[in-house]
């Protein structure tokens, strides 16, 4: 909990400069590359939350892994390293790529669903986004086979369940109260 609110300050102040500099979409992209580096390699994750591993080889290794980053993206590094922060980069990383999407309008709609989505349903669940929020979305697929077929969509604090395996549950719950 700490770490988040420690990461929502980072997020907010690091994206103010930067919309102060017209760089806000570069910083965006850097995060969203920290992001995903970070989900991708244990070995990555593992070396950041380390406490045994100083905070200047960490600050190398993200230096080396990512050498095309903005000024403003370096600087942030610097300022976590500095206050002994480096380790909560993914999550101000993350912090910082929500709000970014949020002042520009678009949000992250989490799809889960039984199989990969197709463009078509890729298509209806930006069209289902719209409808319900009314903002575009970017779209993120999740694939849970036990939800047996359907989607369950989740837009910000709106979760909507189309899933088989919630109507099934809910044909057993009304056969149960009757």
């Amino acid at each position: 909990m700490a770490q988040t609110r420690a990461a929502i300050r980072y997020a907010k102040a690091v994206l103010s400069l930067a919309n102060e500099q017209n760089s806000a979409s570069k910083l965006n992209d850097d995060m969203k590359s920290i992001v995903n580096a970070v989900a991708e390699s244990k070995d990555l994750s593992d070396m950041l939350q380390s406490p045994v591993i100083h905070s200047k080889v960490k600050k190398a290794t993200l230096l080396e892994v990512f050498p095309n980053m903005n000024k403003l993206s370096v600087k942030l590094i610097d300022l976590l390293v500095e206050n002994k922060r480096i380790d909560i980069i993914d999550v101000v990383a993350q912090k910082i790529n929500m709000l970014f999407d949020e002042s520009q309008g678009t949000q992250i709609a989490k799809v889960t669903t039984a199989i990969p989505l197709t463009k078509e349903l890729e298509a209806k669940v930006l069209t289902k986004v719209k409808e319900l929020t009314g903002n575009d979305a970017e779209v993120q697929n999740t694939v849970d086979e036990s939800i047996l077929g359907g989607f369950i969509l989740r837009v910000g604090d709106i979760q909507y369940n189309a899933s088989i395996a919630n109507k099934l549950d809910k044909l057993k719950r009304e056969f149960t109260l009757n």
